[in-house]
């Protein structure tokens, strides 16, 4: 390369990293608090009766009795939590800041729940501005890094989502390392001569899983190393190898009910239970993954008959040429893969029984993907996968941890943000309830349908600058979840364009990094993927606004 053509790359335009695009949004909140005025919610808990009319309301702060059925029940919001007694006997609570409903049952008799709801918006017209730094433990502009890695608890963000990152990319990292993921694929293509057509609907419909379960991205890349040249020597081209791949995980992604990484986090962060929805997005997940196989196969049905109308026909001659004489090669797919797989799908089952019996949320899902990776790393062992040993356990798990240490990272920075525009208490003085009100009245007089299809389409633009699901959901959710409670949206409407907005754009911005990433691996200029994207981009766009719709019409909650 020539001084003149290194000297052009060094001047090249190029994408803002996201921690560059973080800190510039810290710069820009840090401003906001000599701007813009502090103010804060009422709060008020409303206890709904059988009928669902509200038998009474309490103030936050407050405690008050109510009879119910001839039985006296407390509520006492006076506390961090608002606790709810029978009598003197409690019998639930609701944690503030998660703001999540109590339901008390007798039996299979239903009583009462109790709600928290937001009242009128009240402000004093005081500013915090923030200094550039603080001594003390206290917050300044230069300590937005350190405090938000160290803000909440291991039940939320961001010191617990960044440690539920990590063990999970841990656990992860160790079930690659036994080949079991790998070595299934290649059986599964192996069995399929013949009926080439048939390998796409299982791969994608298998990929699509991975996303929606685990919240499969960065993973496809080895994928793609294998399924590229595979899918030019079946007659198809590098382009169905990233569609049955990345593009899969990134549906399963979007429309996921259970995706740690993704819609478990924003529904933490919205107060809402985790896991909580799920018949919907199941059903959501069904038809978006039968939409994307029925796409995928019409374009690789109509590539098979003509080559030469790809897109990657000219990068796809590498391929070619450099895989012809592997093209029988076979994959063991031996008893030590298929117990790996096993423990796999045992503990997701684990996780969905928890989840929904138990309750289980971030301590306990971590823990359930660390017995995972340890005992997959024990049959690795045993079975020799990959000529696994002891030590390969550790390293693989720190490899694992190591490879989202940068989303980890995002997640504690966002939360900076946050931090600087002073919290998410709705009862505090903050910032950031002063933009809540403002976001509240821009859309006062529009109808909840088209507010959530507004959020929708914010998530989306969000998601260019910030690509991490994780991020994301720490950055938006807190100012998405009370805003669609002020406009008359429920907060699973709000997760529900989160996820869907970050989702499907991952599959074209080229700010994803896994997406640039894996079309490197591919061959296929960004250019030329967006020509193909633009279409399915539309399909995804319309089924998006119909499911929220829908969402918003049938009060999904």
């Amino acid at each position: 390369m020539t001084s003149e053509a290194k000297a052009k790359m060094r001047n090249k335009w190029q994408m803002p990293d996201t921690y560059v695009i973080i800190f510039f949004i810290v710069v820009l909140a840090a401003l906001l608090t000599y701007i813009v005025p502090t103010g804060r919610f009422e709060i008020f808990y409303d206890v709904i009766g059988q009928d669902g009319e509200a038998i009474v309301r309490v103030a936050d702060n407050a405690k008050e009795t109510v009879q119910i059925d001839g039985d006296d029940y407390t509520i006492d919001a006076t506390g961090d939590k608002t606790y709810v007694f029978k009598g003197d006997e409690e019998i639930g609570a609701i944690k503030k800041s998660k703001a999540k409903s109590f339901e008390y049952s007798e039996g299979e008799a239903y009583k009462f729940k109790v709600v928290q709801i937001y009242g009128s918006y009240i402000t004093e017209g005081n500013k915090t501005r923030i200094k550039l730094f603080e001594k003390g433990g206290g917050l300044g502009f230069l300590n937005y890094v350190y405090e938000g890695f160290c803000s909440g608890d291991k039940w939320g963000s961001a010191v617990g989502v960044m440690a539920f990152i990590l063990v999970v990319g841990g656990a992860f990292g160790i079930v690659l390392r036994t080949g079991a993921i790998e070595n299934g694929i290649m059986h599964i293509i192996s069995k399929t001569k013949g009926y080439e057509i048939a390998i796409i609907p299982i791969l994608f419909f298998l990929f699509s899983l991975g996303g929606a379960v685990f919240g499969m991205g960065e993973e496809t890349i080895p994928f793609v190393m294998i399924l590229a040249p595979v899918m030019v020597a079946l007659g198809y081209d590098s382009i169905v190898a990233v569609m049955v791949s990345y593009i899969a995980t990134q549906i399963g992604f979007a429309t996921s009910w259970m995706n740690p990484f993704s819609v478990a986090i924003a529904q933490g962060v919205a107060g809402i239970q985790v896991g909580s929805g799920n018949m919907f997005r199941i059903i959501m997940w069904i038809v978006f993954t039968l939409l994307g196989i029925v796409y995928t196969m019409v374009y690789a049905t109509k590539i098979k008959k003509n080559p030469q109308s790809s897109l990657a026909y000219e990068t796809d001659e590498f391929f070619r040429k450099d895989l012809e004489k592997d093209k029988d090669q076979q994959a063991h797919f031996g008893i030590g893969h298929a117990l790996v797989v096993i423990t796999l799908a045992l503990g997701m089952a684990w996780i969905i029984w928890g989840v929904n019996v138990h309750e289980y949320y971030l301590p306990e899902i971590a823990t359930v993907f660390f017995t995972i990776g340890l005992v997959s790393g024990i049959i690795g062992i045993i079975f020799k996968l990959n000529n696994m040993r002891t030590n390969d356990i550790a390293s693989s798990f720190r490899k694992g941890a190591e490879d989202l240490v940068g989303a980890a990272m995002v997640v504690g920075m966002a939360k900076g943000i946050i931090l600087v525009l002073g919290g998410t208490g709705a009862g505090n003085e903050t910032v950031l309830n002063t933009i809540l009100s403002g976001m509240a009245n821009a859309l006062n007089g529009i109808s909840p349908t088209i507010a959530a299809c507004v959020m929708y389409i914010f998530q989306s633009i969000v998601n260019f600058f910030v690509v991490s699901g994780s991020g994301q959901a720490a950055l938006t959710m807190p100012l998405m979840a009370p805003l669609a409670q002020l406009i008359g949206v429920t907060k699973q409407v709000a997760v529900l364009a989160f996820q869907l907005g970050d989702g499907f754009t991952n599959c074209v911005v080229p700010t994803a990094a896994t997406l640039m990433g894996v079309l490197a691996i591919a061959r296929l200029e960004w250019v030329k993927w967006l020509k193909f994207q633009i279409k399915m981009q539309l399909m995804l766009f319309i089924g998006s606004i119909a499911f929220i719709v829908t969402a918003v019409l049938i009060g999904y909650n």
